[in-house]
């Protein structure tokens, strides 16, 4: 299944896949204000595949500018209604990440439909996600999460854990992926392990401590909000940041200043790393599953007493093969 991406600003748009671009046919219709793009690209499996996206006219050419590959931003990428100002002014624009899974989610829904509604066609366009949802990717990204399989029971580290992949990573002996495991809470706090750096033992005294994984190091995640900029700190995805030891004296200033509180941070002792050929290799042979998921799962993960409930939870909300995945019992090695 090819995942597409639409961006649009300013009435540009510009259509993209991991693989090499193919011909499509793309027509626009005035309505009100507003241009509505539709694009066929002509059928590559069993169905035509069609987007429709929506730009508003940019009274100011000479200010109009393409978009920046990184996704849909702006107010440009509203909903289906765009008459309804009232319906605009409560609608957020959707990040990349979120336009995707948008596509996704209407694309299972595609799938469910008559061989004749598919022959037709169907529209496909940005609409309001559930709260919480999680698809398969077909390669690890930034932000993405690694979902044990069965292949990995038995195995005490990772055995029905969910990895959230801070970096990729690239060839580079010294860069290759790492993330931390979110659904292993260890129910001791920082305190309890009597910290000596000064800004654990005060700011940060009653915040959990999490297994990250087996690597000795530690970090944390920290929950900055929509639209917040925090310089110091590297994004994951929108809203969630990481830091390790040598940036939790500006955490701790954070905090202080009243920019964050306590409960926006989870601690975890450990990571996870990789060679990135490594992680190809253990993704290949079945280990991992690779998807994308809502940040609210990644804190939701942090908090919750069972290691399993987040790994089942996002293995349901992807649906199919890996909804079935979930309910299996483990596997006896």
């Amino acid at each position: 299944m090819d995942l597409w991406s639409v961006h649009v600003k300013n009435t540009n748009l510009l259509i993209r896949n991991e693989k090499p671009f193919v011909s499509c046919h793309l027509k626009s219709v005035r309505v009100d204000n507003w241009k509505v793009f539709e694009i066929r690209v002509p059928k590559r499996q069993s169905y035509p595949l069609l987007v429709k996206a929506m730009g508003k006219k940019n009274s100011d050419n000479s200010n109009s500018s393409s978009s920046s590959g990184k996704g849909p931003e702006d107010d440009n990428l509203k909903g289906s209604n765009p008459s309804s100002d009232a319906q605009k002014s409560h609608q957020k624009p959707l990040d990349w990440r979120e336009f995707r899974a948008s596509l996704y989610i209407q694309e299972l829904a595609a799938n469910a439909v008559s061989d004749t509604r598919k022959q037709e066609g169907t529209s496909f366009g940005p609409k309001a996600l559930p709260l919480k949802w999680a698809h398969p990717i077909s390669a690890p990204e930034n932000g993405c999460v690694l979902v044990a399989t069965e292949k990995l029971d038995g195995v005490r580290t990772f055995e029905r854990t969910v990895v959230l992949l801070l970096r990729s990573g690239t060839k580079h002996p010294q860069e290759g992926p790492f993330g931390v495991v979110i659904n292993r809470p260890l129910g001791k706090k920082i305190k309890h392990m009597k910290p000596t750096n000064l800004d654990l033992a005060t700011t940060f005294a009653d915040c959990s401590l999490h297994f990250g994984g087996p690597l000795e190091a530690s970090m944390f995640l920290l929950r900055s909000g929509a639209g917040s900029e925090l310089p110091r700190f590297e994004e994951v995805v929108p809203g969630v940041c990481f830091g390790a030891r040598n940036s939790l004296e500006e955490a701790s200033a954070l905090v202080n200043k009243g920019v964050l509180k306590p409960q926006d941070f989870r601690f975890f002792v450990g990571y996870a790393g990789w060679q990135l050929d490594q992680l190809r290799e253990e993704i290949e042979s079945g280990y991992w599953y690779v998807a994308s998921c809502s940040a609210n799962l990644i804190f939701a993960g942090s908090q919750t007493s069972s290691s399993e409930s987040l790994w089942g939870e996002i293995l349901q909300l992807m649906g199919g093969q890996y909804s079935e995945v979930s309910r299996k019992p483990k596997q006896d090695i």
